[in-house]
């Protein structure tokens, strides 16, 4: 049995002239396969570089439409090549790209629903299940059109977004780029009512480095003679306001720039001051120059202030994603396609950069495209923000996406 049979609810297998048909039933049979799809991924949700079951779904679902497979790579990515009748199955050109992410979070699913995560301490609560399922709904349809196309369209789907350092890197490594001449990718936006498109232009997200600070003294020491050695735990304290300090008073206060520190460690005991204190965090910026000079003061700061009073201190930082910049001749191919399919009204032209990270960023770094933010909220259910442990979305974008993504990377090969 093809696809159906992947699925948790069996039901009769979807042809794929009955999905890509235009119209109600076309949208509708779209829509059923599209949502199954999604509940699947969400039942069955794997973190990053462990998601071996989930891309054995995608591709066992993608080769039962009769589209051939290139994977597992970077471990658990795969993508499949759509060429129009130019490439004669050599690579056609143009060829433009088309990215989604299938890993999920370490975390609880709260939510009481049918298909909630039946993995503890593991869901899709950041909308990669629905990256993944709009992903392989754009290859279908595509697929279908592939007599039309005026070049090739790859679809990748790419492990590991949440982590650092993540996946993106490896599947550049592993040539998913090659001969790619631009790349999209959507991003599930809570914020934003399902039925509109969040574009713009320049940065849309910021970097994001992960810092761990180990602040050490001699040995430990008693509670109630803290002078008598040195307070690790305070030394850290110390540090740590000193970092709360640096954006905005020697960075450029225009620039945005957010540090935070989101964990603790010393002793165990209440009256012993450990030997060892420990916290770490994340560093967003957008401005690369920022990036490098703040990273290079929390390091002088951390050990100045930690050897001022006698102890030691290191600061390891994990270098993580670059700025997502969105290409402005991408961000109008994505105008266009969502004006033509829905109405001006569906545009929702982005104010700020988000202050999140997204490793998309790496593949913008090689060539040009952008990250659109769909809308994914209906009312209070669909609400919560990404990584809430309540997250989720309303189904009835899932369809609708897919067939303007299909849209968008077609206009590009036509007019991009």
């Amino acid at each position: 049995m093809p696809a159906a049979a992947l699925l948790d609810d069996p039901q009769a297998h979807l042809s794929l002239e009955s999905v890509a048909a235009d119209g109600e039933k076309g949208d509708a049979a779209l829509s059923e396969l599209l949502v199954s799809i999604r509940r699947h991924l969400h039942r069955h949700p794997e973190v990053g570089m462990q998601e071996h079951r989930t891309s054995r779904f995608i591709r066992e679902t993608l080769a039962s439409y009769g589209l051939a497979v290139h994977g597992p790579v970077a471990e658990t990515g795969c993508w499949v090549d759509i060429d129009g009748p130019s490439g004669n199955g050599a690579s056609p050109s143009p060829r433009v790209g088309y990215r989604a992410d299938i890993d999920a979070l370490p975390m609880q699913d709260a939510k009481s629903v049918s298909y909630h995560s039946q993995h503890d301490g593991v869901a899709h609560l950041c909308g990669h299940d629905a990256h993944a399922t709009v992903a392989i709904g754009v290859a279908l349809l595509l697929h279908a059109r592939r007599e039309r196309l005026p070049g090739g369209v790859r679809v990748f789907f790419q492990p590991n977004e949440e982590s650092v350092p993540s996946g993106a890197p490896l599947m550049i490594e592993e040539g998913v780029l090659d001969g790619l001449e631009a790349v999209y990718a959507m991003h599930a936006a809570p914020g934003l009512e399902a039925g509109r498109y969040g574009l713009k232009s320049g940065p849309v997200t910021a970097a994001s480095d992960r810092f761990n600070v180990t602040v050490r003294g001699e040995g430990s020491g008693h509670s109630a003679r803290p002078h008598e050695g040195i307070d690790t735990v305070w030394l850290a304290h110390q540090i740590m306001q000193s970092f709360y300090q640096l954006a905005g008073r020697i960075s450029d206060a225009r620039h945005p720039t957010v540090l935070t520190v989101c964990r603790m460690a010393g002793g165990n005991a209440h009256n012993v001051i450990p030997p060892e204190a420990s916290f770490g965090g994340t560093l967003r910026t957008v401005n690369p120059k920022d990036r490098t000079f703040l990273r290079e003061k929390m390091h002088r700061v951390a050990e100045e202030t930690a050897a001022l009073h006698g102890g030691s201190a290191e600061l390891d930082v994990v270098i993580g994603a670059p700025p997502v910049v969105n290409d402005e001749a991408a961000v109008e191919v994505a105008r266009r396609a969502v004006t033509e399919r829905f109405g001006a009204e569906a545009v929702y032209d982005i104010p700020k950069t988000s202050m999140g990270a997204e490793d998309f960023a790496h593949y913008l770094r090689e060539v040009p495209g952008a990250l659109i933010r769909v809308g994914t909220q209906s009312g209070p259910d669909t609400s919560y923000p990404l990584h809430d442990a309540r997250f989720d979305l309303d189904e009835s974008a899932l369809a609708s996406t897919a067939r303007l993504m299909a849209d968008l990377l077609e206009a590009h090969l036509r007019d991009g």
